[in-house]
């Protein structure tokens, strides 16, 4: 009998198992054999993306003057996408090994030989990672438009269109989160990097004069939203990008890494990428995309500062800095030490056995509850094997009712990471819980 593989990366197993058994990520397509690199997001990981998503958009428009949002089209004119530079020059190098037929980015590569099966690679060609379609009932190519590879296009091109009915004045910034898709050579590492993901991106316009000192106000900003989720602080860091790696449109970049199980990755990226974007659609359009400022009597084309961020990649990053293992009596309790604010569920409802009028309580309990936030009703079997149903769903707080409850009207409130126990009484429980998880003030 063949011997196991043993894996490279554990922690990432035991996660991707967990994603699967509460609920967060499947395999997409997962009863026909999978589709390679693309993922379903289940019950609970929607719930915890859309949290994510939720806390991004108040940081960037709700909580700001300056900020506003747009929804763009993810198909658009084929001339948007040669303006920018992607048609032409959005390629990866790609190799193929001539014995095992498996694909590689060549400029990831550490040998000159497969890492597969050590057998010859072929020469590198570029790759161009664009997903192209056809728009109308003839595939021909006059009818040829692509999947875009990122957002940031689709508010470059509506600049104007934002900024004059929203009677906003530079500095401003547009902030978007929608899908993006790249027909990557060598996705990988779960939702890490895939074909299909989403972005949230916010590309804000500056003076020329102006840029370093916006650029370095939003490298403190990002930073801290991810202090604002929780995240800890010695699995975070900087990495600025050399002269070998900036983009040919960037003056300056700078990466956000996380320390995940396979290595130090980028989640977010805050770059200057002067006024190339905006100079690129004014030739290849013919519109005068400059500002024009009526205070200083004077016209130019904007630079902006982007923040990029993959709302999928953070959502890996917020289960993996959750993730927990511990000794609790002899068993291992594993827990998603999720901060409330992204926690799927915010608590969940237990009666301690089937009879003596506690179901009614709690059923009642779960229906005020659930009016102001997303909860989860338990009768089934061992308090303490809910309990641990829970922890590895990352729900912060489980109610208990007991006979006790019947008796005084109080509840049992369980913390997911101390797992002390107190009580409290029923109509406390709407503030307790919005209080705890910072939705009340």
């Amino acid at each position: 009998m063949a011997k196991k593989k043993k894996s490279l990366d554990p922690l990432m197993d035991k996660l991707v198992s967990l994603c699967k058994r509460r609920g967060f990520v499947f395999q997409s397509s997962e009863i026909y054999g999978g589709l390679g690199s693309c993922w379903d997001y289940g019950p609970l990981g929607v719930e915890l993306k859309n949290n994510i998503k939720r806390l991004w958009w108040e940081a960037m428009t709700h909580r700001r003057d300056d900020i506003e949002g747009v929804d763009a089209a993810i198909l658009m004119s084929p001339k948007v996408w040669q303006a920018s530079g992607h048609i032409d020059g959005f390629t990866d190098p790609m190799v193929d090994c001539k014995r095992c037929k498996h694909r590689f980015r060549a400029d990831t590569l550490q040998s000159e030989v497969c890492p597969d099966c050590k057998g010859e690679l072929t020469e590198p060609r570029n790759f161009n990672l664009m997903f192209k379609t056809f728009m109308g009932p003839v595939e021909e190519s006059s009818s040829v438009v692509y999947l875009r590879p990122e957002t940031a296009q689709g508010v470059y091109v509506n600049f104007q269109n934002v900024m004059v009915p929203a009677r906003q004045k530079i500095p401003f910034g547009i902030a978007q989160i929608g899908k993006a898709f790249r027909n990557e050579i060598t996705p990988g590492n779960f939702i890490f990097r895939t074909r299909e993901f989403e972005q949230m991106e916010m590309q804000y316009f500056v003076h020329p004069s102006e840029d370093d000192k916006w650029f370095e106000y939003w490298k403190d900003q990002r930073w801290q939203w991810y202090q604002e989720l929780g995240i800890r602080s010695e699995k975070l860091r900087w990495h600025e990008h050399g002269k070998d790696e900036l983009a040919h449109y960037a003056k300056t970049a700078y990466d956000i890494e996380y320390e995940f199980s396979f290595g130090w990755k980028e989640v977010e990226g805050v770059h200057n990428r002067t006024d190339f974007d905006l100079g690129r659609h004014k030739e290849a359009s013919g519109k005068d995309l400059r500002y024009f400022d009526d205070q200083a009597k004077e016209r130019y084309l904007p630079y902006i500062i982007e923040t990029a961020a993959g709302a999928d990649r953070i959502t890996l990053l917020c289960l993996a800095d959750a993730y927990r293992e511990e000794e609790v009596k002899g068993d291992t309790r594993v827990s998603l030490s999720l901060s409330p604010k992204i926690a799927p569920i915010k608590a969940a409802i237990f009666p301690l056995v089937k009879k003596e009028g506690m179901p009614e309580v709690a059923k009642k309990i779960y229906q005020d509850l659930k009016k102001h936030f997303k909860v989860f009703y338990d009768d089934g079997g061992a308090v303490g094997r809910r309990y641990r149903r829970m922890d590895e769903a990352g729900t912060p707080y489980c109610i208990t009712i007991d006979g006790q409850t019947l008796e005084d009207e109080t509840v049992t409130v369980r913390e997911r990471d101390s797992m002390e126990q107190s009580r409290h009484k029923i109509s406390e429980l709407v503030d307790l819980v919005g209080k705890r998880i910072n939705l009340r003030e």
